[in-house]
């Protein structure tokens, strides 16, 4: 329903309408999201997969976090399996029965999965508290430190990578810049512009801050050739917005 206002004699009187105009959707959002979806790609998740670093950055913070966990979990929980699996076939679990002079353990003072999942938290944070450590006869034990090792660090470096990445991202810095609801077309300097209004609601300055904008409409190149979603970029964007403080800024045609 829309409401217009008629002027009879001196006076106005409220009209009440139907309006037929629909609301388009919008290609691109007021927070730079684009609302286009890709389809008929063939194989689009091998693509994703195969660039898995930017894949993931790309990822919501949920799955991000249940990925950082979840990777984290199963590591530590294999590895602590591998570990008191060396145990098991040295037979270091039955040591804690009785002590064997003659027996020399992998790693002392590991006897269940538990001592053992301690064993590896405590190597891999470089705790070491001393009570648990590897002894010398023990070459499995010492080839699996090393693989434990690189492990880490290349599961570290890719995981901390990821999320100090995404957080240095400033997606959220738009939520604080406003744009105008709706825009209007004025005749500026004999042009007509396009003209709308950009606001920064945090007292700090963008400095050399710029502004692109591209207009999407058809084109008929020729006959037999139809753009339905042309862009174009919008030239004349006049420079006074080196601050984002609440400037008008004009785009002519």
């Amino acid at each position: 329903m829309s409401v217009v206002r008629r002027k009879f004699g001196d006076d106005y009187q409220a009209v009440v309408g139907t309006s037929t105009r629909r609301k388009r959707q919008r290609f691109v959002d007021k927070n730079g999201r684009c609302n286009v979806q890709h389809g008929n790609l063939g194989s689009e998740n091998s693509r994703y997969i195969s660039d898995l670093f930017t894949t993931l950055v790309d990822l919501k913070w949920r799955w991000n976090l249940l990925i950082f966990l979840l990777t984290y979990t199963v590591a530590w929980l294999v590895m602590a399996s591998m570990w008191w699996g060396i145990a098991y076939l040295r037979g270091d679990l039955d040591m804690h029965r009785g002590p064997d002079p003659g027996h020399s353990p992998c790693v002392a003072n590991v006897y269940n999965f538990p001592s053992a999942f301690l064993f590896f938290i405590e190597t891999e944070a470089t705790i070491g508290y001393g009570h648990r450590y590897i002894t010398e006869r023990c070459p499995e034990g010492i080839a699996l430190f090393l693989f434990q090792s690189l492990l880490g660090s290349v599961v570290d470096a890719f995981l901390i990578g990821c999320m100090f990445i995404k957080m240095s991202q400033p997606k959220k810095r738009a939520e604080t810049l406003m744009f105008s609801r709706a825009a209007v077309i004025s005749q500026r300097d004999g042009k007509l512009c396009l003209m709308f209004r950009v606001g920064n609601l945090r007292n700090s300055h963008m400095v050399s801050a710029q502004i692109r904008c591209k207009l999407i409409k058809s084109a008929f190149p020729s006959p037999l050739n139809i753009l339905s979603q042309h862009f174009r970029a919008m030239s004349g964007i006049e420079q006074r917005m080196s601050h984002l403080e609440h400037r008008c800024t004009h785009l002519s045609f």
